[in-house]
Formats: C-alpha cells, sequence, structure tokens
C-alpha cells in the first residue's frame, strides 16, 4: 500500500503568518509526506490545487492564505472567490480540498496582531492536518 501523500499550497502575502498553517499542518500530521507550493497570493490558490488534483499523487490538498483588507480589493470578496473555487476543485476532482482562508474583520500590521494572527493561523494548521486525516480514512474506506 503506497503512502498517504498531501500538497500544502500557501500564499505568500503575509508569508510569515500564513507559513505558520504550513508549521501547523506538518506538526499535526507527523511523518506524512507532504510536498508544499507557495503561490503569489490567494487567487492563485484554486488553480493551483486543481492542477495538483490532476496530477493524482495527493489524497488531500490543504490551501491557505490570510485574506486582509488591503484597500485595493475587498477582502470578503476575494476569500470569497478563492473558497469557492477550491470548493468547485474538490467537488470537480474528487480530491479532498481544505481550506484555511482566512479573512479577519480587522488586522492591523502590529507586532501584537501580527503574534494573534500567527499562534491562530498554527492552530489552523493544525485543524486542516487532522481533518485531512479524517477525510482520507474515509475516502479510503469507500
Amino acid at each position: 500500500m503506497s503512502q498517504t501523500r498531501f500538497a500544502f499550497v500557501k500564499a505568500q502575502w503575509h508569508a510569515d503568518i500564513v507559513d505558520r498553517a504550513f508549521a501547523g499542518f506538518q506538526d499535526s500530521l507527523g511523518g506524512e509526506a507532504i510536498d508544499v507550493f507557495d503561490v503569489p497570493g490567494a487567487l492563485e490558490l484554486p488553480l493551483m490545487a486543481l492542477k495538483l488534483a490532476g496530477t493524482g499523487r495527493y489524497d488531500a490538498i490543504a490551501c491557505c492564505a490570510f485574506v486582509v483588507d488591503g484597500g485595493i480589493y475587498r477582502h470578503d470578496f476575494v476569500s470569497s472567490a478563492v473558497v469557492d473555487g477550491l470548493v468547485r476543485v474538490g467537488l470537480d476532482s474528487g480530491v479532498p480540498i481544505l481550506s484555511v482562508v482566512l479573512t479577519p474583520h480587522h488586522y492591523q500590521e502590529t507586532e501584537h496582531h501580527t503574534a494573534i494572527f500567527r499562534d491562530h493561523f498554527y492552530a489552523k494548521g493544525q485543524e486542516a492536518g487532522q481533518g485531512a486525516r479524517v477525510v482520507v480514512d474515509a475516502h479510503k474506506q469507500i
């Protein structure tokens, strides 16, 4: 039986925060095989997930971004478009897609807010890793 493989795709905006989700994901899955991919921003996540799902190499794919109000795009529009795209990838490909795309109501680039969100992303990464394990095991029973 082949080893379970996961992909973790992360947007590079606010990488110091987003990378913490990958650390939590990795820690929750221990020695499982995880390939990590970087994309420029949140809007690039669905296409990368689709391409990865199409390879047939991954049992589940987690995608992560920190979408904040940057003044150009409405952050709620961006996060909605991204999450809708990720759901579509999962439904179209049959590969479980886990979202760690988080959109705070308020974020300021202060040391205090950054510390809070770094911790929060680590916890959400752990939750995604645990969820990935559960969904992969459930799919293997079908």
